[in-house]
């Protein structure tokens, strides 16, 4: 069919569209805030120097699309958000299970793959947040200041001022030891695969939460190692009374657990929990192996304390908790810097550091060192921390207006993952395959936990700077729930 319209009255179209999308984008990044009351028509007509009738033909677009409302006699106002409610504790299965983790592609075959939109899947920062340049020009420093540093292997515990920075910077929240305590790893998830070979072997059982980030699940089939999902408050974190039944007739050798915001609950453990699990694990003679990968993380106030500050040092009868953290997350993904602070099994820890990679590269070590040392770090970690929250309160508010009302949600006070449980009749597998069908990509509950639990649940990773393409994307998963919940018997 041919466009018979009129050049004008594309144009106009286009204007009240675009200013549609503006508004549309205010709302989505928090700068017009739910309940806010919006220019007058009149108003916005001179602002914006459009006409009356392109001004209201964008209020009618964004009240289609549920973002604002109109009150009688008082004009436009940003929608108010429905209260979802926070999910509870979990009800995990209460004996220790093989871990058998799905492939990789689960649940969708290559062939039937499209190219993703919209990722909510990967829980891996945009590149534009990290000091790039910065970390590219002091590795060259590096590398010219010490031309042979390439040929050299470097020691396996690590460089010596950047594990003399991490002791120090544990000071702020009441870290315990020593630089010569810190040994450098491959990222996190070496720090943790380490610290497993260290003190279990094939056939134990091992404390996690419920549910727990996929990877450590990997972690353990791996190692065969069996898993004890212990109950967990998607605010709180694990349930100490839980963990001490599940700890009382010695079948658990370790437990493996992320205090400060963990993925995927984001869950802040409070100061007495972790106290209390410090004492309850020591009293058992059970190492605790913490992630503390999103500590730094924090929305808002001060960086939460790892279980780590609550373990005496091991000439005093501690070091029962072996911490383990990165640069990943916060700095340089592609660095892979990490490293761990293993208490009394730190001799352990470095023979098996020698034999399974000897050491970590030395100028990308040096160059974090060096970052560290001019202060840019803490510049940058603020910096973070405000995009980040600001990510997470747009998808937050977008989950809130578009989802079904039965949906529960969970808003952490740090990192940058929201656990989302749909009404029980909706399977997320089955959500994702029609999402993947238009190019939303999000992680289905299932695979956070050996038992194949929260099918109904999904994690959201808040990992770009939010625009109306995410806010599209929201409004969309809310619909394809919707439909799915539709075509649910009752």
């Amino acid at each position: 069919m041919n466009d018979v319209s009129s050049p004008l009255q594309r144009k106009s179209d286009t204007l009240y569209a675009q200013l549609a999308d503006e508004l549309a984008q205010a709302i989505a990044s928090g700068v017009l805030k739910a309940g806010e009351k919006l220019p007058s028509i009149r108003k916005l007509s001179a602002q914006r120097h459009v006409s009356l009738s392109t001004v209201m033909e964008a209020y009618r677009s964004l009240e289609d699309r549920g973002l604002i409302e109109a009150r009688p006699q008082s004009g436009f106002y940003v929608a108010r958000l429905p209260v979802l409610r926070t999910p509870g504790l979990t009800q995990p299965p209460r004996e220790p299970l093989e871990v058998v983790t799905p492939p990789v592609l689960w649940p969708y075959q290559a062939s039937e793959l499209k190219p993703i939109r919209v990722d909510f899947g990967l829980a891996i920062l945009s590149p534009e947040f990290y000091p790039n340049q910065q970390l590219q020009r002091l590795l060259s420093q590096v590398t010219r200041h010490s031309p042979r540093m390439l040929s050299d292997y470097g020691k396996p515990v690590g460089d010596p001022e950047l594990r003399r920075h991490i002791a120090r910077r544990a000071l702020a929240w009441g870290g315990q030891f020593e630089s010569d305590e810190v040994l450098i790893t491959h990222g996190c998830l070496e720090a943790i695969n380490l610290c497993l070979r260290a003190v279990t072997k094939p056939g134990d059982v091992v404390a996690i939460e419920s549910p727990a980030y996929f990877g450590l699940l990997q972690m353990l089939e791996s190692f065969q190692l069996k898993a004890l999902e212990i109950p967990t408050h998607p605010q709180t974190g694990i349930s100490i009374e839980a963990l001490e039944l599940a700890t009382r007739d010695g079948q658990v050798q370790a437990c493996l657990l992320l205090p400060n915001f963990s993925n995927p609950l984001g869950c802040l453990m409070p100061d007495e929990n972790k106290q209390r699990l410090v004492e309850l694990l020591a009293e058992r003679h059970i190492p605790l192996i913490e992630d503390d990968l999103y500590g730094e993380f924090f929305h808002r106030g001060d960086r939460p304390r790892p279980a780590k500050a609550f373990d005496p040092p091991v000439e005093q009868g501690g070091g029962n908790v072996m911490l383990c953290s990165s640069f990943t997350k916060a700095l340089a993904p592609g660095m892979r810097i990490g490293w761990v602070v293993a208490g009394r099994w730190q001799r352990e820890i470095e023979r098996l550091k020698f034999i399974n990679t000897y050491s970590t590269p030395l100028a990308l070590q040096q160059t974090i060192a060096r970052f560290l040392d001019n202060g840019g770090y803490d510049h940058h970690l603020r910096r973070l921390r405000r995009i980040v929250a600001e990510q997470v309160t747009a998808a937050v508010e977008a989950i809130q207006r578009y989802f079904p009302a039965d949906t529960r949600l969970n808003v952490p006070q740090g990192g940058y993952v929201l656990w989302v449980e749909l009404p029980p009749q909706i399977d997320s597998r089955e959500l994702l395959r029609d999402s993947m069908a238009e190019g939303i990509n999000f992680t289905p509950g299932e695979l956070f936990s050996p038992s194949r639990s929260y099918r109904n649940c999904m994690r959201i990773c808040c990992v770009e700077t939010w625009t109306t393409r995410h806010e599209a994307a929201i409004r969309r998963l809310g619909e394809l729930a919707q439909q799915r919940l539709a075509l649910a018997p009752d």
